[in-house]
């Protein structure tokens, strides 16, 4: 786990956590769990990820891996989840080898991953009639947030177990609030990618423009910065789009899986998004360009 700003822990009372999924989002987040001295065993599909991540943290409050997720899950009071999409989600969760199978009663299971409000509501029910508790707590921030333990967390579920959770949750977030019911979280991330989707692709036509016209970018975008064109996307990825850099964290094809969710929510509940979908085919463009792993701001390649 490499952080750029180190952590300060705010003072919890120690608790036994399980994580499972140890991408680019949950190793890091695992760690500052470990490092604010929760005692946290966890589980990957490649078990060698996980036993480099006991290795990294062996320093940390008996640190502890698993060779599945429901023998993660024993014992915990709390098992945090971040895993790829909604199948992969249902099977670390559901199933003889799942985390519901070995959860104690009462425990409380939180998935970070970006998935469908639909499957938060299905695992937040199917928790409930085995007396688990379940909340969807989808994470914005990026690699960075997650290094750094500064995301902001969007949940959805039952207010007694967002209180109990968040002690911990406050190890890897800068924000943890209470959304609303179960699938709640889901949909204020699908709200959050609506508006990166629609800046990026404005901050792409912007830096084109301005590279066309013989502008100096880092000048420029110094000066619009300090004024109404200012938002995360021109402070943090500006400047590197006009280098032709774009390295960095949440890729194309996670962007186009989030984005997929949202137009599906979208035809449900009536929403229309022209703009949310011109932009998702850009992304496809990106994807046949190669720049399936490029991070999300490559939207500027297409202009290019």
């Amino acid at each position: 786990m490499t952080s750029t700003h180190p952590k300060t822990y705010e003072a919890s009372t120690p608790r036994k956590v399980a994580f499972l999924g140890l991408g680019v989002m949950g190793y890091p987040m695992a760690g500052h769990l470990a490092l604010a001295g929760h005692q946290v065993t966890v589980y990957n599909r490649s078990p060698a990820k996980s036993a480099a991540w006991c290795a990294e943290f062996a320093a940390a409050t008996q640190p502890a891996r698993a060779e599945s997720p429901r023998l993660a899950a024993a014992g915990a009071d709390i098992v945090f989840c971040c895993v790829g999409n909604d199948d992969d989600l249902r099977s670390v969760t559901l199933g003889a080898d799942g985390a519901f199978a070995g959860m104690k009663p009462g425990a409380i299971f939180v998935d970070h991953t970006t998935a469908s409000a639909n499957v938060a509501r299905e695992l937040y029910a199917a928790a409930k009639n085995l007396g688990l508790q379940f909340m969807d707590a989808p994470v914005s921030g990026g690699q960075a947030g997650a290094q750094n333990g500064a995301l902001t967390v969007m949940c959805g579920g039952d207010a007694a177990a967002f209180e109990a959770v968040k002690p911990a949750g406050m190890a890897f977030s800068k924000a943890f609030t209470l959304m609303g019911e179960a699938g709640a979280g889901q949909l204020t991330k699908m709200v959050n990618q609506i508006c990166i989707a629609g800046l990026v692709q404005g901050l792409s036509e912007a830096v084109a423009f301005g590279q066309k016209a013989g502008l100096d970018m880092t000048q420029v975008l110094d000066v619009i910065g300090k004024g109404a064109a200012q938002s995360w996307q021109l402070d943090n990825r500006g400047k590197t789009m006009a280098a032709d850099q774009f390295n960095f964290g949440f890729a194309v094809d996670w962007m186009r899986k989030d984005l997929g969710l949202v137009l599906d929510e979208a035809k449900r509940n009536g929403a229309r998004l022209p703009v949310t979908a011109l932009v998702d085919q850009f992304y496809a463009d990106v994807q046949a360009m190669g720049g399936q792993r490029w991070d999300t701001s490559s939207l500027i390649k297409r202009l290019k």
